[in-house]
């Protein structure tokens, strides 16, 4: 989606859904930079019910996001691109469903919508693309100020994409600390 300059957001301020997809529990944060500063302005979890059918999970997980959409308003979607294929091929093909209801729903909502790796994630947060989730969490915890990693893991993994997000795109600046 291309903007004109007339109506693209104040970078300094625009607002960024990190996404950590899942159709069992798809984590979200909603992010800012202002002052060079990191700010949390939500985090959560979208889940959808296990015992509904494919088509109406799918549903909950676009709906869960589009109530997000619709309050912050974010210029950008910054997802967790997932290659699990040869590992798991079921649960990469319904991890696929969720993921384009949570495509969609960017796209509706009005935001750019970006991927990122779980390796370029971890690299720019620790140094390591090999970083574990408890690592992960521990730097998000301190880029936020938080007095504790963010829980259940798909919440600190939506922030961690945020970060990655609003570093990558603010250009060279402080080393995140692991």
């Amino acid at each position: 989606m291309t903007k004109s300059a007339a109506e693209a957001p104040d970078p300094a301020r625009a607002h960024v859904v990190g996404v950590d997809p899942g159709l069992n529990r798809t984590g979200y944060a909603v992010m800012s930079m202002a002052g060079g500063e990191l700010v949390l302005h939500e985090a959560g979890v979208i889940r959808s019910t296990a015992q509904r059918s494919l088509a109406e999970r799918v549903a909950e997980i676009g709906s869960g996001l589009a109530e997000v959409m619709a309050e912050f308003r974010p210029s950008v979607l910054a997802i967790e691109q997932v290659f699990s294929l040869a590992r798991n091929p079921k649960s990469a093909l319904l991890l696929a469903h969720a993921r384009g209801a949570i495509l969609m729903m960017g796209i509706e909502g009005g935001a750019d919508v970006v991927h990122y790796t779980p390796t370029q994630i971890k690299k720019l947060l620790t140094g390591s693309g090999r970083a574990d989730k408890e690592q992960i969490g521990r730097v998000v915890q301190s880029e936020l100020g938080l007095e504790a990693p963010p829980k259940p893991h798909d919440v600190s993994d939506a922030c961690a994409v945020a970060i990655c997000h609003l570093h990558v795109h603010r250009g060279p600046g402080r080393k995140l600390s692991a």
